[in-house]
C-alpha cells in the first residue's frame, strides 16, 4: 500500500488518563520513582515507559514525537524547543572536531550561520555547494565529511534537492543524509526517499497558527537514543527542550495539516500562474517553467500539492519594501518573517531570513535584491486576493517595470 502521509497521523490513537479524546497534558518538569533501582535505569536507558525529568522526555513530547515520526515514517522523532534547537544537535551529534559537513548554498540564514560561523569553533567545516547538481555535490565529498544537509525545497530560492540522489551519494560514501522538510511537510516524505534523517521547524507549516516555536528530528531509534543519552547526547545537554504545553497544542493543529497543505498549495498554484503570466519572474515548483518541476513531481505527495512558498522579483529592494508596505496596508497579508500562518506573510529575504549570506555570494547563488518571498496563506477567495494584489502592482508600476 503506498504511504500516505496523513493516514499515518489520523490512524494513531491517544486517549487522556479521564478518558479525554486528547491525551492529559504532561505539566510535570520531573517524575516519581517506585525504586531507586527503576530511577537507576532510567538513567542508563533501561526503563522503558519510565520518564525521568522534562529535558529527556516527558509524555506530552513523546505523543507529537510519535505522531511526527508517522507522519515521515521513521522509527521515532524528538521534540525540541525550536527549529535551530532541532538542527544543531543533529549535526553536532553526527560530527566531531575534525569533521566536515557537505551542505546545500541556498538554506535558512540561521542554518548557514551556525555552519559557517559557529561550527569551526568546535572543529567542524562545511562546504557549500549548488545541492542540485550531483556531480558537484560528490566533488565536496573527502575523507572527512560525515553528513549530506540540504533543505526538501531551499529557502528562499526554492531550489528542489534531488533527495533520491543524494542519498545514493550518502550511502556510496557511508554518509548521513540531513534534509530539513520545513517548506513541504506531506507534500515531500524524505525518509521515503532515502534520507537518514528529517528535520522541521514545527514553527511554521505543522503548527500554522504563528503561537509557537518548535522543532523536531524524525530519525532511527539509535540515533534519537543518542541525542537524548544522559552522558553525551547533544539535545539532552544542549537542553532544546519543547514546554510539555506548547507540545500539546502542535499536536491538536497537526492534525489539520492534510487540510491546510491543500489550501496553502492551491493557493499558491493559483497565484504562481497568475503572476506568471503576468509577465512577473516567479519561482514555485508548481509552475512548469521551474527547473526542478518534474523531479518535485517525482517525489511529492500528489494530494498536498507543490506546497505553499513562492517568489517574484520585483527588480529592486525600494520596490519590493513599497509593494509589502502597500499590500500589509490592504490587509493582503503581513510583512514579517516565518511562514506557514493562515495570512499570507512576505518578506525580503536578503535583507532578513537570509542576511547572515554575504552578499556577495547571495549574488552567486541567484538572490537578489527585489526578491519577495511568500508565504502563501489560506484565502477562501483566492482570485480576490490575486486582483488586490495586482492593482497593488499596477499603482507602483512594478507590472510594467519587471516585464520578461
Amino acid at each position: 500500500m503506498k504511504f500516505k502521509p496523513a493516514n499515518s497521523i489520523q490512524d494513531l490513537q491517544y486517549f487522556g488518563e479521564f478518558g479525554g479524546v486528547n491525551p492529559s497534558i504532561s505539566d510535570s518538569s520531573t517524575y516519581t520513582f517506585l525504586s531507586a533501582k527503576t530511577m537507576f535505569d532510567t538513567f542508563e536507558g533501561n526503563a522503558d515507559g519510565c520518564y525521568l525529568y522534562s529535558r529527556h522526555s516527558s509524555p506530552s513530547n513523546l505523543y507529537l514525537g510519535e505522531a511526527l515520526a508517522a507522519m515521515e515514517d521513521t522509527e521515532t522523532a524528538t521534540v525540541t524547543a525550536s527549529g535551530m534547537g532541532a538542527i544543531t544537535p543533529v549535526l553536532l551529534q553526527l560530527c566531531a572536531a575534525g569533521e566536515h559537513i557537505v551542505s546545500s548554498r541556498t538554506i535558512y540564514g540561521g542554518t548557514y550561520a551556525f555552519l559557517k560561523n559557529f561550527a569551526p569553533r568546535l572543529g567542524i567545516e562545511t562546504s557549500f555547494v549548488d545541492i542540485t547538481k550531483l556531480e558537484t555535490v560528490e566533488a565536496a565529498i573527502t575523507s572527512k565529511t560525515r553528513v549530506l544537509y540540504c533543505e526538501s525545497v531551499s529557502n528562499p530560492l526554492l531550489e528542489v534537492a534531488d533527495i533520491k540522489g543524494l542519498a545514493n551519494l550518502a550511502k556510496k560514501h557511508n554518509l548521513k543524509l540531513v534534509v530539513d522538510n520545513t517548506f513541504s511537510p506531506l507534500s515531500i516524505s524524505p525518509a521515503k526517499l532515502g534520507a537518514d534523517v528529517v528535520i522541521h521547524s514545527l514553527t511554521k507549516f505543522i503548527n500554522g497558527s504563528s503561537d509557537t516555536v518548535g522543532g523536531v528530528v524524525c530519525g532511527s531509534q539509535e540515533l534519537i537514543d543518542q541525542l537524548r543519552n544522559v552522558n553525551d547526547g547533544a539535545a539532552m545537554l544542549l537542553g532544546s527542550t519543547m514546554d510539555s504545553l506548547r507540545s500539546a497544542s502542535v499536536l491538536k493543529n497537526l492534525r489539520t495539516l492534510h487540510i491546510r497543505m491543500q489550501q496553502h498549495s492551491d493557493n499558491a498554484m493559483y497565484l504562481a500562474n497568475q503572476f506568471e503570466n503576468d509577465g512577473l519572474k516567479t519561482v514555485y515548483p508548481g509552475l512548469t517553467s521551474h527547473p526542478s518541476h518534474e523531479l518535485f513531481k517525482s517525489m511529492m505527495n500528489d494530494k498536498y500539492g507543490f506546497g505553499g512558498m513562492m517568489t517574484i522579483d520585483v527588480g529592486s529592494l525600494e520596490k519590493a519594501n513599497e509593494l509589502m508596505e502597500l499590500m500589509q496596508e490592504r490587509n493582503l497579508g503581513y510583512l514579517a518573517v516565518s511562514l506557514g500562518f493562515y495570512k499570507t506573510l512576505f518578506s525580503a529575504p536578503g535583507s532578513s531570513t537570509s542576511s547572515e549570506i554575504p552578499e556577495e555570494e547571495q549574488m552567486e547563488m541567484g538572490l537578489s535584491d527585489g526578491l519577495i518571498r511568500f508565504s502563501i496563506g489560506l484565502d477562501a477567495d483566492i482570485e480576490r486576493t490575486y486582483n488586490m494584489m495586482k492593482d497593488c502592482m499596477i499603482e507602483l508600476n512594478i507590472l510594467e517595470s519587471t516585464l520578461v
